[in-house]
């Protein structure tokens, strides 16, 4: 099997997976219900200038006085958080350790570890990883003072994680052998036979099963089945991985692939805006436009709970969301940072009506995904 099978096995069998109306707040439960998307984004799309997103961001006094060390689990790779992390230990004084892994591995092994683990706080780079610890009750709920620097849409229905960066659901696709308007308006027309060939993914991609997990959640279980088997039909090429995809569609092997929005931005990085691809949000607002979250959350056997508060503000500070909108064009989702002047605001992204803490049955995708048999 591949890794990442073998991986959601694993996890099935520590019980990780878990049904979408195990979470509060999914079926008109007692905890709030999370904003609708035009709402939630329309602050961290559009920042309200410099001077809010100042006081949105600023620690409070007892986790900024916190010392010690802090051990994180993070699934985000140490290319990318490392030097923010390095950044934090020069600034706050606070010792970061930080065993770096694959975000469903990590969820496993924090289960497994239990009362036992050594985890302070999970960095993990979607919401379903976050979900589905928060659902076998090993997180503690967050200060107001964390949760509400990001919108509702963006955190826990019982603030048990929040989100630090945003990721968008795309299509891309190749410009010089299509123009947008070819695409259709929903990722649910992919199914035509006229896509026969054309079409890349990647099945063991956690953020292809985040979308899947989605796509059951607002298409019904019938719904995602009968989409998985129809783009099947179409003969689908099976790539490891988004980069992977995105470089395909630029030498025409496939006209367009389903990926995360970043991933092209480092190849018009690299190879200049002559690179024959471009993102395509569905006009229609489906799940393929979905915007997924990297997040984090606190353990409740916590040894050092203010260091791991202090972890977290430093996340969702101004600097370090600059970081992310700068360094890796994902989506700051506090109040002050700027997007990439390269990207379309959240606010123009018509998004699917989605609650991220519904994104928990990683078990229930892994089995669609061999029923209809894309694994």
């Amino acid at each position: 099997m591949h890794r990442g099978v073998i991986v959601l096995v694993m996890l099935a069998a520590l019980g990780l997976g878990v049904a979408c109306a195990a979470q509060p707040g999914a079926s008109g439960g007692a905890s709030a219900p999370a904003a609708g998307p035009a709402e939630s984004l329309a602050q961290p799309a559009q920042p309200s200038g410099d001077a809010a997103g100042a006081q949105a961001t600023q620690p409070k006094p007892a986790a900024a006085a916190a010392t010690g060390t802090v051990t994180v689990y993070s699934g985000r790779d140490e290319k990318l958080i490392g030097p923010l992390i390095e950044r934090l230990k020069r600034e706050t004084g606070l010792d970061a350790k930080v065993r770096y892994g694959d975000t469903s591995e990590l969820a496993a092994a924090i289960l497994e570890e239990g009362d036992r683990s050594p985890a302070d706080a999970y960095f993990a780079q979607d919401s379903g990883a976050l979900g589905a610890l928060a659902a076998r009750g090993r997180f503690v709920r967050l200060p107001d003072g964390i949760l509400n620097q990001v919108p509702e849409a963006f955190r826990s229905p019982r603030g048990e994680w929040v989100g630090v960066s945003g990721r968008a659901r795309t299509v891309v696709y190749n410009t010089s052998l299509l123009r947008e308007q070819d695409l259709p308006d929903s990722t649910l027309g992919f199914t035509d036979p006229k896509w026969k060939g054309k079409i890349g993914w990647a099945p063991t991609n956690g953020s292809f099963q985040a979308f899947v997990t989605a796509l059951r959640a607002t298409e019904g279980e019938e719904g995602a089945r009968k989409w998985l088997k129809d783009v099947l039909a179409n003969q689908p090429k099976v790539y490891k991985n988004n980069t992977a995809i995105v470089d395909a569609v630029g030498k025409g092997e496939v006209l367009v692939g389903f990926v995360n929005h970043y991933y092209l931005f480092s190849f018009l990085r690299e190879r200049g805006e002559s690179f024959p691809a471009r993102n395509y949000y569905p006009r229609a607002g489906d799940s393929g436009a979905m915007v997924n979250v990297a997040g984090v959350g606190i353990l409740k056997t916590a040894k050092n709970r203010a260091g791991a508060e202090r972890f977290v503000e430093y996340l969702l500070a101004r600097d370090a969301q600059q970081y992310f909108a700068d360094q890796t064009f994902e989506y700051p989702l506090v109040a002050g940072a700027r997007i990439h002047p390269t990207l379309v605001p959240l606010a123009q992204i018509r998004l699917p009506k989605l609650d991220l803490g519904n994104l928990a049955d990683l078990e229930g995708t892994l089995k669609l995904l061999r029923d209809v048999g894309v694994l």
